[in-house]
Formats: C-alpha cells, structure tokens, sequence
C-alpha cells in the first residue's frame, strides 16, 4: 500500500509538473478555442515596426520576420474573392489562425464585405495594388504610385474603421525594382516578400500545393508562407496543410503593425536573419578594417643621436663612401672613339643586312677554295660544280660589282648608308 501511494503521488506530481510546463503550448491554445479543442491556434502576436525593418522575406531580402524555430506565418494575396477567401477564412477561423491578407483594390472596390469580415475576424490587412500588374519592376514612378494609392484608397475605403490597414504592402508577381521600394518605405510601409511559397497560382494539383508547402517549410524550419485565397487549389490544400503543421509542432505566428499605442517588440538585429551565424559558423570575409580617429595629426620627430646612444663628437656607424671609391672616376682613362668602331668591309657590317649577308657568305666559299682557284675536270669537276649550282639556285641574283668584287677576291668598302637604304 505504502510503495503503491508513493507511486500515485509520484505519477501525480510528474503530470503537475507536466501541465504547468505545457502552459503557452499549441494545444494549451487551442483550448481557448470555442468548439474545437483540438485546433492549431495562434501561439503569439508579434508587434513590428515597418520604419526600422522595411523590407522582409528571404526570397528577396537579406531580413525575415524574427520568428523562433518551428514557428509560421501565414499569408494570402490577391483577395478577397468570396467564392473561394469566404472559405478560406472559415477554416481559419475554426482554427482560431489570425494570418495576413494582402488585397487588391480592385477586389475591395468589388467586394468590400470581404475585407470588413476579415478585420471583424482580427486578421492583419496589408495592400496588393490597385490591378495587380505583373511590371512593377519597370514601371515609371508616374506609373506605379497611382496602383500603390488605389490600393491603398479603395482598401481602406471598404473597412468601418479605415485605422485598421496595416502599413504592409507585398508587391505583385514579387516583381520588386528599388524605385518602388524606395517610395513605399518613404511613406513608412514594410514591404513583404516571403521565404518560401506553395505553388498555388501555378497550374498544379491541390496535393502538390500542400507537399511543397510541407516541403519547403521543413527545409527552413520557419518563415512566411506565401499563398493565395482566390484558388480553389489553395482551398482543397488548406485543411492538409494545418493538419500537417499540428503534427508537426509548428506554431502561428499573427503580425501586426506598431502604433503609438502598442510598441514594438523587442527584438535584437540578429533575429531578423532566418538562420544566424553562430560561433560554429566559419566567417567567410575578412572583417573590415575600421577607421582609427586620432587626436593628434602632428608628425613625430626624427631621431637624433642622442636617441640613439651615440655622443655627437663620435664618427657615425653609416657607411661611407671609400678614398678609392671617391677617385675611382680620375682614374680610369675615357675610352677613345676608335675602340667603338666597325670596319666598313668587315663581316659584322655585311650580316647586317639580308643582302650584305648574302655577300659575306659567297666571301666565305671563295676563302675555302683552293689557292690555285682551279678545279680538276672530268667527274670531279661535275660533282664539285653542282653543289654550287644548286647554291647558286637558292641564292638571290647579286650586282655585277659585288660579283667582280667577290671573283677578285679583293672586298670593296661599303658605305653603312648606303646599307641601310638597302635594308
């Protein structure tokens, strides 16, 4: 009796434990859900502020949402369309998901009893345009800031409290272009990308919508999922996609905008990233080198001998120049002009041109020949005379006087300029 006590209170106290730890929990929130005590709910509000992080969402920016790990936030585009956002809203609704629509202000001009019953069920309301043209990365500001304007205009024209928009504006097709973001951010509006989408507006199954939305979401662990809720794809996909993320242990994340009234939440840079570095991580760059301010920019002094630990009337250790060295230059003689000069008639002077080096050469053969000059006749006299025919065929045909010149074996002076004009 005794050990089974100590077990009951034991188990007791292990499930009191438990409970308590499980307060804040997904299925904590869920039982403030009416009616459905088994929903996904909405585990936290995160409250931002669009001037200090005006651009989110990993597909194009470097910032995200500072969502913690297994945490989602769900967004919708192109609405409302009451076919098919009517739908989508009720399946949040028996949730008690709170999400983000971006509108249309065409869709709100057409129906804006959509957009009040999605602030009458607390979602976040952002602007789409104004026709959802798929050119805002080329449009002129003439352009582009009437479609912003009549989004915004006929947005907040359908709402009861027009206080209500959200400053969040998500450009169509994710077509950025600087100019667009640069004036939006001027107005104080957060422009939203997203860090991964499901496909919806594509031609693809209701199926493949939900496996790339599991898919890409369990590759990041967390960010902004970017959907559609004028789809019937989106609508047929919807209730597998929260079923998967219960039992996975995601988390909903609603946002929404700061005022003065509600403060931001605190948030360090770090947060913004989808994946920080952590200490694990090697850097991939050096650091920048940072630029040192300095109160003086006086010049030291040079120092001195007495710095050095050398009196003044001691010989400096610098080398110096030696006597020899000083009459190295009265010694030596000037070369005179004649050690630099080339005979006209001499070997170098002929190589020095195509044609003189032809000359040079038949001096050369005239050199080996015999004294007598004669050669024996019969087959000597073929064999000896062909070779010089057939050198004579490959030699350039020479001036007569160079030829008289070599045949006497007496070589004339040539005139440098003359060879050059040769050349």
């Amino acid at each position: 009796m005794i050990g089974s006590s100590v077990v009951l209170r034991t188990r007791s106290w292990i499930v009191l434990c438990l409970g308590l730890f499980t307060v804040g929990s997904p299925a904590a929130l869920a039982a403030d859900c009416p009616g459905h005590p088994d929903a996904l709910g909405t585990s936290r509000t995160l409250v931002v502020d669009p001037r200090e992080h005006p651009r989110i969402g990993t597909m194009q920016y470097r910032e995200t949402l500072p969502l913690k790990d297994h945490e989602v936030v769900l967004t919708f585009d192109d609405g409302p369309l009451p076919k098919y956002s009517n739908q989508v809203l009720k399946m949040l609704d028996d949730e008690c998901i709170k999400a983000t629509f971006f509108i249309i202000g065409s869709q709100a001009k057409a129906n804006p009893e959509g957009v009040r019953k999605l602030v009458a069920a607390g979602h976040t309301v952002g602007t789409h345009s104004m026709n959802h043209p798929l050119t805002f990365d080329r449009m002129p500001l003439e352009k582009f800031e009437p479609e912003i304007n009549g989004g915004i205009e006929w947005t907040s024209a359908a709402m009861t409290d027009p206080s209500k928009l959200a400053p969040f504006f998500r450009i169509p097709g994710l077509m950025r272009a600087e100019g667009v973001e640069n004036y939006l951010i001027s107005r104080g509006i957060q422009v939203w990308s997203a860090d991964f989408p499901a496909d919806d507006w594509r031609h693809v199954s209701s199926d493949r919508v939900y496996q790339l939305a599991i898919q890409r979401l369990e590759a990041k662990g967390k960010g902004i999922l970017l959907l559609h809720d004028i789809q019937a794809r989106t609508v047929a996909a919807l209730p597998k996609i929260i079923r998967d993320l219960k039992a996975r242990g995601y988390r909903i994340v609603h946002v929404v905008p700061a005022t003065a009234d509600r403060p931001a939440t605190p948030t360090t840079p770090v947060e913004w990233l989808l994946h920080p570095p952590t200490e694990t991580v090697p850097i991939a760059r050096w650091p920048a080198v940072p630029h040192f301010v300095f109160t003086e920019t006086r010049t030291l002094p040079a120092p001195s001998l007495a710095d050095l630990n050398a009196e003044a009337a001691h010989r400096s250790l610098l080398p110096r120049r030696t006597k020899g060295q000083m009459d190295l230059a009265s010694t030596l003689p000037v070369p005179g002009r004649a050690l630099f000069a080339i005979p006209e008639g001499s070997v170098e002077v002929l190589l020095s041109t195509t044609l003189s080096r032809r000359a040079a050469t038949r001096m050369a053969m005239a050199a080996e020949r015999p004294a007598g000059g004669k050669v024996a006749k019969g087959k000597t006299a073929s064999k000896t005379a062909k070779p010089q025919a057939r050198h004579a065929a490959h030699a350039a045909p020479v001036a007569p006087k160079h030829a008289a010149q070599v045949k006497n074996g007496t070589p004339r002076p040539t005139r440098v300029a003359s060879l050059k004009k040769r050349a």
